[in-house]
């Protein structure tokens, strides 16, 4: 496990030293306690022995004992997927940006 933010990756390789999951861009989106990462990564297909489509995986982390831990995680397996997300987020910008409203 990694002691500090910039240790943390998702690459993974088999016994045999051989990439399953290669990370290729990598950006932090907090850091601290508890800290979230957004990786850009390729899974090795088995069957042909190549990697397959860039995928964005979002991983939120807590330190814990002097290193991060991951507590959770979601994919993004296409760029269909990460147009959609976009473009809601996007729609919801203005309204995160609003003040909230008493009731007094």
């Amino acid at each position: 496990m990694a002691e500090t933010i910039d240790e943390i990756s998702i690459d993974w390789k088999d016994d045999n030293g051989q990439y399953m999951v290669k990370q290729v861009k990598k950006e932090v989106l907090t850091s601290g306690a508890w800290s979230t990462v957004m990786f850009m990564y390729q899974d090795l297909d088995k069957k042909t022995g190549e990697f397959g489509p860039k995928k964005i995986r979002v991983v939120r982390y807590q330190k814990r004992s002097g290193k991060f831990m991951p507590q959770s995680k979601f994919n993004i397996s296409s760029a269909k997927q990460a147009k959609r997300i976009i473009e809601i987020i996007q729609n919801w910008l203005p309204e995160m940006d609003q003040k909230v409203d008493s009731e007094d």
